[in-house]
């Protein structure tokens, strides 16, 4: 089980984005990274094809796990994560406040 997954809610820790969050757009873990929602813009000039035109575009570069952290769901700061069994399910915790980010 993962512990960074799509539409969670994270902090960026190093960077010229750090302190900034938003939303995890994508995750990539054969490579250790992740696609966060408006952090690590970057622009890419792109040929014209028969569906875009041609121009610079700004999109999402990908960041490493490691420089980001889940945001806490009671006060928003990074913190790390633990599991606990629930019943038959294992759910993720905050280690911060012990709140489950599942459900």
């Amino acid at each position: 089980m993962q512990k960074i997954r799509k539409g969670d809610k994270v902090v960026i820790l190093t960077g010229k984005d750090k302190g900034r969050s938003g939303e995890v757009l994508q995750v990539m873990p054969k490579e250790d990274r992740a696609v966060v929602r408006g952090i690590n813009v970057v622009k890419r000039h792109q040929r014209q094809s028969a569906s875009q035109e041609a121009g610079i575009v700004t999109k999402e570069a990908s960041i490493h796990l490691s420089n980001i952290a889940i945001a806490d769901p009671k006060d928003g700061k990074p913190t790390r994560i633990g599991f606990k069994i629930d019943g038959d399910k294992k759910v993720r915790v905050a280690k911060r406040s012990g709140v489950s980010i599942d459900g």
